[in-house]
């Protein structure tokens, strides 16, 4: 019989240890299924109320999501492409006036190959993430967001800032023009 899964306070607890720099995602981060948060400065994205980080001073949580390969899900899609992560599209849709990225369609919206470069370089030199691993993520993802309350999620949260980000969302979509 496998053990347990942990309660949702150790869930959490383990969640926000040691948020690391994008760069060591791939010799740190387990290939297990799990939850993971992102974390910005306060000047980064200052209009967005994250949590502060309980250990780290001058960290704030800005998303938290699950995968069922932690690796693969942070380093592939997270840290390359915008078509694929939702995080990425919300931080370009958030950035698009300030960093110019420019958008098209392939099967979806994505950032021209310039600028996804040069959002996985934002993003190193800006945040960091934290990881979690836990045997069935979406289990506990929607009580993880209430409890955290991660401005860039949608997804199980509410509040004005939802509104904020929805709109930055759209913002990139919109980007794109009309679909061919």
């Amino acid at each position: 019989m496998s053990p347990a899964p942990p309660p949702i306070a150790a869930v959490i607890d383990a969640l926000v240890d040691n948020p690391v720099r994008t760069e060591d995602v791939h010799a740190l981060a387990p290939s297990a299924p799990g939850l993971y948060a992102w974390w910005a400065p306060p000047a980064i994205l200052p209009a967005l109320p994250g949590r502060p980080h309980p250990v780290v001073p001058g960290l704030r949580l800005l998303y938290v999501g699950l995968a069922t390969k932690l690796r693969a899900r942070l380093a592939s899609n997270h840290l390359s492409r915008s078509g694929s992560s939702t995080l990425r599209r919300t931080l370009a849709g958030l950035l698009l006036d300030e960093e110019e990225y420019r958008t098209r369609w392939s099967d979806r919206v994505v950032l021209v190959d310039d600028d996804e470069a040069r959002l996985t370089e934002w993003m190193g030199e800006n945040l960091r993430v934290s990881w979690c691993e836990h045997p069935s993520p979406r289990d506990v993802e929607a009580d993880v967001i209430r409890a955290l309350r991660p401005p860039l999620n949608v997804d199980h949260a509410s509040g004005p800032i939802t509104q904020v980000v929805k709109a930055a969302r759209r913002r990139y979509y919109d980007s794109a023009g009309t679909r061919p």
